[in-house]
């Protein structure tokens, strides 16, 4: 594991203090966990982007609905 030095503003620092101590974490740990999920947002943000984007693209409207159409044809193939 690495070790991250940072400055944090005084109210931030006193809040994330507060929830340590009332969750019994470790503000590393506290950190790191709201961290984690603010990264996945920011991921999440980016494929909810791209598929807007995608959107307008015709090749990419086609490829999509020719791979709706090969899987609705598997799952027909299995059912019989």
């Amino acid at each position: 594991m690495s070790i991250f030095t940072s400055s944090l503003p005084d109210e931030l620092l006193s809040r994330l203090s507060d929830y340590s101590k009332k969750l019994g974490l470790p503000k590393n740990k506290l950190l790191e966990n709201a961290l984690n999920i603010y990264l996945d947002h920011l991921k999440r943000s980016e494929y909810i982007s791209s598929y807007r984007n995608s959107k307008e693209d015709k090749d990419i409207l086609s490829m999509a609905e020719e791979g709706m159409e090969s899987y609705l044809n598997q799952l027909e193939d299995e059912t019989r």
